[in-house]
């Protein structure tokens, strides 16, 4: 028999566990990564690849994993019922959200590291929640409900409730969620009137997340580190629990405080079809990854130790996350060395001749 010391290595560590030791990363914004990859429609923005591209899927969240995500997050946003009726294909709903976390399990438990990562169950905004309407709020309810009974089935280590504009849709998934007994991590995504649509500011929401169990509650998507960090500054000082802080990767601005507004002052000469930047010309307003390592150590500094990137994430992004606030993960093996660089270089073995011309290459 295992004693009680073997035993206890044998234990994973939750959530709450590993952040009250140090930092946690977690991968997000899968939509735009995946769309980039090809295997999705922008705007529909619709997960079926976890049914039609299964390997891809499994390949994006290896990725994640080996830039330093302790986290797998199930790919089921906007997965959800009501997005499948738009889309014509409900009868797939339960399929594709088992599928994709059965992916997201199958990556966990086998990890790059000495210790398993998480696997997350995963609800977002339902898109149909109304203030005004509270037929709606039943509606949204019983989606929520299916996805994390799924979740649960599938065997999640922990719930993430995310994007929520409205507070008490996120209110209500938090609620769900922790009917599990679960760690629940419920992030909102105010817009660009810098309060929840529902009339709640957002450090009140957070406060209220916070009362109703949230173990990590702050705010991810729609935000670049800009428009994000103020708020961020004020939840971490308002709330005991822990925060969580998972910009977008785009440089909103005070006057286009999220990126469904933000317009290209880049020079650009040809123009989406669809009037806005958002979401597939955004290219430009992106962040340098130095910006968002800045924006992670400014947040770990501040006690924040649930820490990522949202939409506009890739594997090098959540890299610099993790090397921001001290870790070292597989990825680091990689990362940038100019020293070797044939005009930038620095090594005895770069030529004279290459150096001295660097100012005008």
């Amino acid at each position: 028999m295992k004693n009680d010391k073997e035993m206890s290595k044998d234990r994973k560590r939750n959530l709450i566990e590993r952040l009250n030791s140090g930092p946690v990363i977690c991968a997000e914004g899968f939509l735009f990564e995946i769309e980039k990859r090809g295997y999705m429609a922008s705007g529909e923005f619709v997960p079926m690849v976890s049914l039609e591209h299964p390997k891809a899927l499994e390949n994006l969240h290896r990725d994640f994993q080996h830039a330093g995500s302790d986290i797998v997050q199930a790919f089921t946003y906007n997965g959800h019922r009501e997005k499948m009726r738009v889309i014509g294909k409900e009868k797939l709903l339960e399929p594709l959200n088992r599928a994709a976390l059965k992916i997201a399990k199958k990556v966990a438990t086998s990890p790059i590291g000495k210790e398993p990562n998480l696997m997350a169950g995963n609800i977002s905004n339902s898109n149909i929640w109304n203030d005004k309407d509270p037929k709606t709020h039943l509606e949204v309810e019983k989606m929520f409900s299916e996805m994390v009974g799924w979740a649960v089935d599938e065997g999640a280590d922990m719930l993430i409730g995310e994007t929520f504009y409205y507070a008490e849709e996120a209110y209500t998934a938090l609620k769900i969620m922790k009917k599990t007994g679960l760690p629940s991590v419920i992030t909102i995504a105010p817009m660009g009137e810098n309060i929840m649509r529902d009339g709640v500011s957002i450090v009140d929401t957070c406060k209220e997340l916070e009362q109703l169990g949230g173990d990590v509650v702050g705010m991810n998507c729609f935000r670049g580190p800009n428009t994000m960090m103020p708020y961020i500054k004020e939840v971490r000082k308002a709330l005991k629990c822990h925060v969580a802080a998972l910009p977008i990767n785009f440089r909103t601005t005070e006057k286009h405080p999220t990126f469904f507004n933000l317009p290209d002052n880049n020079g650009c000469t040809c123009h989406t079809p669809h009037k806005t930047p958002f979401p597939t010309a955004l290219d430009p307003m992106q962040c340098n990854r130095y910006e968002i390592g800045k924006f992670a150590k400014e947040a770990f500094d501040l006690g924040i130790n649930y820490l990522g990137v949202c939409c506009g994430a890739n594997p090098m992004l959540i890299r610099e996350v993790a090397e921001a606030v001290g870790i070292k993960v597989p990825a680091s093996k990689y990362r940038e060395d100019m020293s070797t660089h044939m005009l930038f270089g620095t090594h005895k073995r770069i030529p004279k001749h290459q150096r001295d011309y660097m100012d005008k290459a």
